[in-house]
């Protein structure tokens, strides 16, 4: 049965756009079949608590002596993991927050990026390698090549490296620039290339949901 996790992390649960792009690519991949299931976890509405100590960084047989984890905390990181593990596909909506990702989803790459778990470390322990993630980022301003605020997105990359480079997941990236035009007056005149930036990720989302749930 194709599984798909899907996290939200906006905190604006009512006009969102990688909320509503994320919830297009989850109703196309119920649209493929009555066996297509979700997991659903909204990281803003209850979100994961920071990590209560340093031990969760490492796997338990990593740890020195004097790291404990409380039994709780370690329940949750195998509770995240084991999730993660089980799904065919991640979805991830990543609104940039001040350049960056927002602290719930953070807080969440924290209890899944585990070295001697989820990541190499004394031995090849990569559960995640080649499992597909989609990553729906939406972004006010511009940020491509060419645009004056090209390399300020600290949000992508830092996906990129961890979910692909250290997971060992196959990243497939969907961006929504311009999500600000229709709330700056002075970013008024961008409102169509904000509509058509939509429009691309919806199109973009729903062909990725058909190729990797089939």
């Amino acid at each position: 049965m194709p599984q798909l996790l899907h996290l939200d992390t906006s905190a604006d649960p009512v006009s969102s756009v990688s909320r509503a792009v994320t919830a297009h690519f989850s109703d196309t991949w119920h649209s493929l079949g009555a066996d297509h299931s979700v997991i659903y976890r909204d990281l803003h509405r209850n979100p994961p608590p920071h990590l209560p100590t340093s031990a969760l960084h490492w796997a338990p047989h990593l740890r020195t002596s004097d790291e404990v984890a409380p039994p709780e905390a370690e329940a949750l990181q195998k509770e995240l993991i084991d999730e993660l593990v089980s799904a065919d596909v991640l979805l991830v909506g990543a609104p940039m927050y001040n350049w960056s990702v927002p602290s719930t989803l953070k807080a969440w790459i924290d209890y899944i990026h585990v070295p001697g778990i989820t990541v190499p470390f004394d031995a090849p322990t990569r559960p995640l390698e080649g499992k597909p993630v989609v990553v729906v980022s939406s972004r006010g301003d511009q940020y491509g090549p060419g645009t004056p605020e090209f390399g300020a997105d600290h949000t992508v990359p830092q996906l990129q490296q961890v979910l692909g480079k250290a997971l060992g997941m196959e990243v497939f990236i969907v961006t929504v620039d311009l999500t600000l035009a229709s709330r700056v007056p002075a970013m008024a005149a961008l409102t169509p290339q904000a509509e058509a930036s939509l429009a691309d990720a919806r199109s973009a989302v729903s062909d990725l949901a058909t190729r990797l749930g089939s």
